[in-house]
């Protein structure tokens, strides 16, 4: 399924594939990469709280500020909530960018391989072959509680609104 309208890159409108995964929806499985080319699926988190961030690339100046964001947040929360960072930079530059940036509270995921992700989420663009930079919460039974798919993909994500709708599901106050 192709879906316009709904971001761009550089001013210029863009094409996501995959069908609209809205709020109280049931969330696919996927597989992706870890940065040991291991797989990971989102079965590996049952029982606990994902908090999904999505960046086209960490070799970016906004993905690399959001991979940081997140991974200073993920140090603040109980062990029941797992921040997963998925792009789709191949696993080597994400092992690469983890060390650099000391990236240790995230886990950085790469769905190059398949697309799997950014399909089944409707957040691949079709014509750079990338995920579209979004945030995605799932609560412990994968019902998504929270989406933003953020309209210009230069744009960083609303940290700030993304946090309350975390703090509203698990009752913890917002993180720093």
């Amino acid at each position: 399924m192709e879906r316009k309208g709904i971001i761009t890159m550089r001013g210029k409108p863009m094409t996501l594939l995959g069908s609209d995964l809205p709020v109280g929806a049931k969330a696919p499985g996927f597989i992706a990469l870890d940065k040991d080319l291991q797989e990971v699926k989102l079965s590996d988190y049952t029982g606990k709280i994902k908090v999904i961030s999505v960046t086209p690339s960490l070799d970016t100046p906004v993905c690399d500020l959001q991979a940081r964001r997140f991974n200073h947040e993920a140090s603040l929360l109980p062990s029941d909530i797992v921040v997963l960072n998925i792009s789709m930079d191949l696993p080597f530059a994400i092992a690469r960018f983890c060390t650099v940036a000391g990236i240790e509270k995230v886990v950085a995921l790469s769905d190059h391989r398949t697309g799997s992700f950014g399909e089944a989420y409707g957040v691949l663009i079709k014509e750079l072959r990338l995920l579209a930079r979004s945030v995605f919460i799932l609560d412990k039974e994968d019902v998504v509680r929270y989406r933003e798919i953020v309209p210009e993909q230069g744009n960083h994500p609303d940290y700030e609104l993304a946090l309350k709708a975390l703090a509203n599901l698990t009752g913890v106050a917002k993180a720093a």
